[in-house]
């Protein structure tokens, strides 16, 4: 968002009217250091960090972001979510961030805090699915690397021996290339060290390419985890269709770990 502010000089006839009159020219608009945009997206499937989280079904998803020129940032996103995922009861998923975030020349760092919650949801205790954590990141061109720590149970989740899940670790790695006229390739590849369990700790990988058609952005994407999701062998990546906050699940499950493909169209304003 701009304001102009428009000076005008007026130069009046000193003692003879002879003297016409001169408008100086405008000054240039002041910019302002505050920025605010929002988008929205519509997706055949939601998959956070690799894992589904709408049991392959579609998700309609957006937010807004605020930004002040000194590097400052908070924003808000969302988006619908399937109960089985690990929202018992839950079907919306908030995000609530904020951090500052400077470039210097081709370089970049982003420093800041992020956290989930699923009003609604039960995470089988009484208790609000939720999950807190702080990042940082930096890039260089079309490369960034970003680490995000948990500081709560992660995802409200103990770990197999009943342990706190604090302490959970992503490390984000990815690439973002401008083809031209329009069209963009990234790619992306992330590891999740789970606290306290290797066994729920996997590698996510994504291959993707984008098409800018007059501020609509359509995305295809290629996504794969190695996460254990083998539902005949009852891994803990095996999602169902829906969960109560008595733990009853639904009558389908599904490999939420599993390749797949996303076709996404995103609007920012």
């Amino acid at each position: 968002m701009k304001k102009s502010l428009i000076a005008l000089a007026l130069v009046g006839a000193f003692a003879a009217p002879a003297f016409a009159q001169t408008a100086a020219p405008a000054a240039e608009a002041e910019a302002s250091p505050h920025t605010f945009t929002g988008n929205m997206t519509l997706a055949t499937e939601y998959r956070f960090r690799g894992i589904a989280q709408t049991f392959a079904k579609p998700a309609l998803q957006g937010g807004f972001d605020y930004s002040h020129a000194s590097g400052i940032y908070v924003g808000n996103w969302n988006s619908n979510v399937n109960s089985g995922a690990g929202f018992a009861e839950g079907n919306l998923e908030m995000d609530f961030y904020g951090g500052y975030k400077m470039a210097f020349g081709d370089f970049g760092i982003d420093v800041g805090g992020i956290y989930y919650y699923y009003p609604g949801s039960d995470d089988l205790s009484g208790s609000t699915v939720k999950n807190g954590e702080l990042y940082i990141g930096a890039s260089w061109k079309f490369l960034s690397a970003k680490y995000y720590y948990a500081v709560t149970d992660y995802f409200s989740l103990k770990s197999p021996a009943g342990k706190d899940t604090d302490g959970t670790g992503y490390f984000d790695l990815s690439a973002n290339y401008d083809l031209g006229d329009g069209w963009g390739i990234n790619g992306h590849i992330g590891y999740l060290d789970f606290k306290h369990s290797s066994a729920w700790s996997y590698t996510d990988w994504k291959l993707g390419v984008t098409k800018d058609i007059n501020g609509w952005v359509i995305g295809l994407a290629y996504i794969d985890s190695d996460a254990d999701g083998d539902c005949n062998k009852g891994q803990f990546y095996c999602f169902t269709n829906s969960l109560d906050a008595n733990g009853v699940t639904g009558s389908k499950n599904m490999n939420a770990g599993r390749a797949t493909g996303v076709l996404s169209v995103t609007k920012s304003f």
